[in-house]
């Protein structure tokens, strides 16, 4: 007999898919089954995955380059910081919630065009509190623009031509490292991150920094920004969207009404996916075995996180770092069939690197063997040996 669940979305004429496919489509839509091999000598492999998964998290660059090397086989941290400063197929700027990303330098115009159709509540209550009118807002973008014309500045030297052109009020602002009065010119193409000075960052103009620039439409990069999500962590909701880019969901609606968007049923709950994937693959892979770094964009793209982060291992994770108040996303997690079931560090020890795994569930003879591999993976990609031990973290 058919189970309930089933039945309503016969009635109601949708598919009907478990989470565990669910999960399984995004691990393959995020590149987690296996990397991506470059077998047919493509110009921008890295490129392309980055923009697969939507872009990556970039607060710790590190971690954001070990999200690439598991995905794209052979690439080392060597490679992706050629990719971002010296290839420049790869962008570093503000992106989704207002963090700082990797983005695919050919899509960067239609990104910061789809931050600015949707303004973000946080970002607003930052400039109400700090008593900052739309028209001071607009001088510093101007005068962001200007002293960064031809030019790279670290955020110290960029203040203070700020400051000459605007006054001193938004130096204590244009210092911080949240950036609050740097996003809109990244969004307008004034602004992106240079490369670093030793410790120091810079900055440069988007528009020069990269070759094409380009004026998109806000309305339509905000809504092919949508379809970009529900490719990678489809099927979702407009509030799971709308908290992943970080907007309110109201403003998200509309773009959930398009006609190449399908409905499906997820265990009784209504859900939405792109027509074009509707019929799959939905055979959930088994055996799969990752480990992630910190911010992973598998995590924050996949909602409810409940789904991936179960209370299990929610358990261990509030005890654990900074896992006490970011959750799952602030560690490095142990991912198995999808799920995280364990957390993970590394250290360095003279020329090598002591990485350790706790799992929160026992490990068959196979996955002990693909642990090993992951390990090696991280060690090829930071181009170090690693010595692998599993037992609690202290």
């Amino acid at each position: 007999m058919a189970s309930p669940i089933a039945l309503i979305a016969k009635v109601r004429g949708v598919r009907s898919l478990s989470w565990e496919q669910v999960i399984g489509w995004r691990l393959r839509r995020s590149h987690l089954v296996a990397p991506v091999a470059d077998e047919t000598g493509e110009a921008n492999v890295v490129g392309r995955v980055v923009g697969d998964i939507a872009g990556v998290q970039a607060q710790i660059m590190s971690a954001a380059g070990l999200a690439i090397g598991i995905r794209v086989a052979g690439v080392t941290q060597v490679d992706v910081r050629a990719e971002v400063w010296q290839h420049r197929s790869l962008v570093k700027t503000y992106g989704p919630r207002g963090t700082l990303h990797l983005l695919p330098a050919a899509e960067l115009p239609l990104w910061m065009a789809a931050m600015r159709a949707c303004s973000s509540p946080s970002q607003a209550r930052v400039y109400t509190y700090h008593g900052i009118e739309p028209p001071q807002l607009a001088a510093v973008t101007d005068a962001i623009g200007d002293a960064l014309d031809g030019r790279c500045l670290t955020r110290q030297e960029l203040a203070d031509e700020v400051v000459q052109r605007v006054g001193e009020w938004a130096r204590e602002r244009l210092l911080s490292a949240w950036g609050d009065l740097l996003r809109p010119a990244a969004t307008t193409g004034l602004l992106c991150f240079g490369p670093s000075q030793g410790a120091k960052i810079t900055f440069v103009r988007a528009d020069q920094w990269l070759q094409g620039w380009r004026d998109v439409d806000p309305d339509e990069a905000i809504a092919e920004v949508a379809k970009r999500y529900l490719a990678a962590y489809g099927p979702a909701t407009k509030q799971d969207f709308a908290g992943w880019f970080g907007i309110e969901p109201d403003a998200a609606a509309g773009l959930f009404a398009a006609s190449d968007l399908v409905e499906v049923d997820v265990e009784g709950a209504r859900r939405w996916l792109l027509a074009e994937h509707a019929d799959g693959p939905w055979e959930p892979p088994r055996g799969s075995l990752r480990l992630l770094g910190q911010y992973e964009c598998y995590l924050l793209g996949s909602y409810p996180r409940a789904r991936v982060v179960p209370m299990e291992s929610r358990a261990r994770i509030t005890t654990y770092g900074r896992g006490r108040f970011e959750g799952a996303v602030a560690l490095s997690v142990l991912l198995v069939d999808g799920v995280v079931r364990g957390i993970w560090r590394r250290q360095r020890r003279g020329n090598r690197i002591d990485l350790r795994v706790e799992p929160f569930i026992e490990l068959s003879a196979d996955q002990s063997d693909q642990l090993a591999s992951e390990a090696a993976r991280v060690g090829e990609f930071l181009g170090t040996d690693v010595a692998l031990s599993v037992g609690a973290l202290d």
